[in-house]
């Protein structure tokens, strides 16, 4: 029987790459270890060679004997000051590494390099989950998960309820998205500070919704009012997502619509990014401040109510079009315009897209959607962040609105003047 060289070199590379960690390891703390890099080269071998010899029997024995003799050795030298097993089950891992070397080189290589660079990790890991990572922030990040992980696949992916209006997995992606926004924020802040951190995560999570980018930013206003000028420069940036966001839905639904609505969005953007642009150099220039404390990611009882609204308003927004057809649209529009600006944009370009609306009628129910959107992000300014952030925010909100219609009626004197 031959052995393939290039697998028993892969195999033997993952066990001296392995090895090396845990021997420098050992010698860092002075203290003796019960496998060095001879020991981990030889186990990775010793997985590839049984594989290869006698298939999964071969490597089921091997691994079986390694393990015992790992526990022996460990139960005959384990410290009661340190009795952590990693490198025992660093070694029993080596075996399996150099037996997947046999079958998939790229993937045994892969895996080494990642056991390596874990245990090379170890102080800055301990460090990053005692003293950096809270306890909310776990539970936050157990709740994420378990959002994206165990509940969005088991939901329909179709669509259910009265006039087909509601998609579950549509639904629950949206609470998921609400919850990264929060996640998103706490951790730019965290990494970058507060000065840095919440104008970023304001233009990244306005991607996302931009009326909940307002909320939360107005609550960390309230919450640390000298975060103000930074919270603010977040809330006015998301607007600017939702412009760019905006364009991207509409125009890849129906590009006629993107041309008829293109010089509503670019006054709107340039707007969004000027006012924004303000903020965000006042927060830089003041004093750096230190973060308050970690506190919550995000809240999973706001995400879920969120999506109970805009299941009600998809609910109401699918009546009014099957009652009243295309004025029935429009009114939709408005209607889902207080939840949500870009599914009322993407509904009214798909008409378009159908033929059952010209590209220049569609502009006036997109931005009136737009205007109920704002009226939405104006409420939500007041209520989150109190009076001194609503007056911060809220001309900004209506500048960037103004600019949308004045570039709507800047479209309708350039139709005119060229017919």
């Amino acid at each position: 029987m031959s052995f393939p060289v290039l697998n028993l070199i892969v195999a033997l590379g993952a066990g001296l790459l392995i090895g090396a960690e845990r021997e420098r390891a050992s010698l860092e703390h002075a203290r003796p270890t019960v496998a060095g890099i001879r020991t981990f080269a030889v186990a990775a071998v010793a997985g590839a060679v049984a594989l290869a010899a006698a298939g999964v029997t071969g490597l089921a024995t091997a691994t079986a004997a390694v393990t015992a003799m790992v526990g022996l050795s460990y139960w005959r030298t384990r410290d009661d000051h340190d009795p952590g097993i990693t490198t025992e089950i660093a070694l029993v891992l080596t075996v399996l590494v150099g037996a997947l070397a046999m079958q998939d080189p790229a993937a045994a290589a892969a895996v080494s390099v990642t056991v390596a660079l874990l245990l090379a990790a170890r102080k800055g890991v301990h460090h990053f989950v005692s003293s950096v990572l809270s306890e909310a922030e776990v539970r936050a990040a157990l709740i994420l998960g378990a959002a994206v992980i165990v509940v969005l696949p088991l939901l329909p992916n179709q669509a259910v309820g009265p006039f087909d209006a509601l998609n579950p997995y549509s639904i629950w992606r949206l609470v998921v998205l609400v919850l990264a926004i929060g996640a998103t924020g706490h951790v730019a802040v965290r990494v970058a500070g507060p000065r840095f951190g919440l104008p970023v995560a304001g233009l990244a999570s306005g991607f996302v919704s931009s009326s909940a980018t307002i909320g939360a930013m107005g609550s960390r206003a309230a919450k640390s009012p000298r975060l103000l000028g930074a919270a603010t420069a977040g809330a006015v940036l998301s607007t600017v997502a939702t412009v760019i966001q905006m364009a991207a839905v509409v125009g890849a639904t129906s590009a006629p619509t993107l041309k008829a609505m293109s010089a509503s969005l670019i006054f709107a953007g340039v707007a969004a990014a000027a006012y924004g642009a303000v903020f965000t150099v006042r927060a830089l220039r003041q004093a750096p401040v230190e973060a308050d404390e970690p506190g919550q990611a995000f809240s999973l009882s706001a995400a879920i109510v969120f999506a109970v609204t805009l299941s009600a308003v998809l609910l109401g927004s699918a009546a009014l079009r099957e009652w009243f057809g295309e004025a029935g649209a429009i009114a939709a529009a408005g209607l889902a315009g207080f939840v949500d600006t870009h599914a009322p944009a993407i509904s009214i370009a798909a008409l378009v897209a159908a033929g059952k609306m010209s590209p220049g009628d569609a502009v006036i129910p997109i931005l009136v959607g737009l205007s109920t959107n704002t009226v939405t992000k104006l409420v939500v300014a007041v209520t989150s962040g109190g009076r001194r952030f609503a007056i911060r925010v809220i001309p900004g909100l209506i500048l960037v609105l103004a600019g949308a219609w004045a570039g709507a009626w800047a479209g309708v004197l350039a139709t005119r003047a060229a017919g």
